[in-house]
């Protein structure tokens, strides 16, 4: 599923005009990035929380040259943990 087709599934659904649903959608969507650069989860109850996880720094190998080591800088990345509901609804 696309975002259009998400968008899509949101208007049929509610009986938005399609321009309506992508701005709810879009505003989500901003809402969710806006606390995770804070540092901030986002949960939403029956569905899953989004977070922030840290990966810690690391030694790695350049694939051009398996000789050589380069450093990876450490670094945050965006996580989302299915919550109950939706792990029932999926099996």
């Amino acid at each position: 599923m696309t975002k259009g087709d998400l968008i899509n599934a949101i208007a049929a659904s509610v009986g938005l005009s399609k321009k309506m649903a992508g701005d709810a959608l879009e505003a989500m969507l901003d809402a969710v990035t806006k606390e995770l650069k804070k540092g901030n989860s986002v949960t939403i109850t029956g569905f899953g929380t989004f977070r922030v996880s840290k990966r810690a720094a690391r030694t790695g190998v350049n694939p051009r040259n398996p000789s050589e080591k380069i450093k990876i800088p450490a670094m945050k990345l965006p996580a989302f943990k299915a919550g109950k509901g939706l792990k029932d609804a999926v099996r």
